[in-house]
């Protein structure tokens, strides 16, 4: 009789499934050529694969077979997803699997280097979501600009704030428009991680993503999974308007909109950087737009085919990235303390070009050798040009 494999973990397998988008357990059981019932007991945690189905599971799921020997870093603290809808079941488990690769990639990397330490206010101070006003969200945007130093002008990349002050960011396509961004915990440490989507590549697009997880990290840190099933409309509300008041401060921009018009947003998005859709919502928000006239406003955006496109979304400014894990793998190698080799065969058990994508590092990095710098002999000597350095020929030009 076959023996299972020790150390097993189970919800390890459902992760790597999801993470290849195989949407149940019979359908890796068909890639397998196994029965089904085969497949729910490893995942369900009843037996275990021997060594050599291990094996079969690694290759069919690209990780190391030491995959689903390591446990879980996923805390327990929900992933907040902006749409819950059955019809996207398939993607929010890949989104889900994503999230936790990143928490995992970012686990290693600080075991050789210290990430920047986490400066997220509590700005709840013990309250609940549950008792916030719209004032108090208005207040919070305003306390935390000042806490980061801000200022109240516009905030020209979300990313590299959040980086600075502690999150971990990572990018990855979806494979669908309707999931943008996502926030979430590991249970090793109280880091924020946030994964943001690649497949809408607008720089204002990504502002006002990012500034909606950020929200999340700062209102929603004790939210509970029956709270985001519940209450996710007002959650969700909430990010939203914490976001755009970090983006549009109540106490600078609407300063600046002295016609509530399409021209007028249009001009103030290359100054504040939001798009002119979230524009006209903050203004309706603040009760700057009469609650007539902002239909008004969205049917014009709509006849302009702005809602597909708007202006200035097309290569205006370059797309902000995160850099803190590529700048942290490369700080790794180029010490010494670790090669690339090692790393993928010692430290993470996950494909290289998925570790490559979620860190932002360029495409074939594993497998580039580390760069030798040569010194090379100068030809100058205290500021002079050597004997040789001084002689040439001139070579006259012909004429026309």
């Amino acid at each position: 009789m076959k023996m299972g494999t020790p150390g097993f973990v189970p919800g390890r397998l459902r992760e790597a499934r999801e993470a290849q988008r195989i949407p149940s357990m019979s359908a890796l059981a068909r890639r397998l050529g196994v029965n089904a019932s085969t497949v729910s007991r490893w995942e369900d945690g009843t037996s275990s694969p021997d060594p050599e189905a291990l094996n079969q599971l690694a290759t069919e799921l690209r990780v190391r077979p030491e995959f689903f020997l390591r446990p879980q870093v996923s805390g327990d603290r929900p992933v907040f997803f902006r749409s819950l809808s059955s019809t996207y079941v398939r993607d929010l488990a890949f989104q889900r699997a994503q999230m936790t690769r990143l928490q995992e990639i970012a686990a290693v990397i600080q075991h050789y280097v210290d990430l920047p330490p986490v400066d997220i206010p509590d700005m709840m101070r013990g309250s609940s979501y549950k008792q916030l006003r719209e004032e108090d969200i208005e207040r919070i945007a305003l306390d935390l600009r000042q806490h980061w130093k801000l200022g109240i002008g516009p905030c020209v990349d979300m990313v590299s704030l959040m980086e600075r002050v502690g999150f971990v960011v990572g990018s990855i396509e979806m494979g669908t428009v309707k999931l943008d961004g996502l926030c979430g915990w590991p249970a090793s440490e109280d880091r924020p991680h946030v994964l943001l989507a690649t497949d809408k590549m607008a720089f204002v697009r990504r502002q006002m993503d990012a500034a909606h997880e950020m929200a999340h990290a700062i209102l929603h840190r004790d939210v509970t999974e029956e709270d985001l099933r519940v209450d996710l409309k007002t959650i969700e509300a909430q990010a939203f308007r914490l976001g755009s008041a970090f983006l549009m401060p109540s106490s600078s921009y609407p300063l600046e909109v002295r016609v509530p018009s399409l021209a007028t947003f249009l001009s103030l998005k290359s100054r504040w950087r939001v798009s002119i859709k979230a524009q006209i919502k903050r203004m309706s928000d603040l009760g700057f737009i009469e609650e007539g006239y902002a239909p008004h406003l969205y049917k014009l955006y709509s006849a302009k085919g702005w809602s597909r496109e708007e202006p200035l979304d097309r290569g205006h400014w370059p797309l902000q990235q995160p850099t803190l894990l590529a700048e942290a793998m490369n700080l790794i190698v180029d010490s010494g303390i670790r090669r690339k080799a090692d790393l993928l065969a010692l430290e993470f058990t996950l494909p290289a070009g998925e570790i490559e994508t979620l860190s932002n590092l360029p495409a074939g990095w594993f497998n580039r050798e580390r760069a030798e710098i040569v010194q090379l002999n100068s030809q100058f000597s205290e500021g002079k040009l050597s004997e040789k350095t001084q002689c040439g020929d001139v070579i006259p030009f012909r004429r026309a």
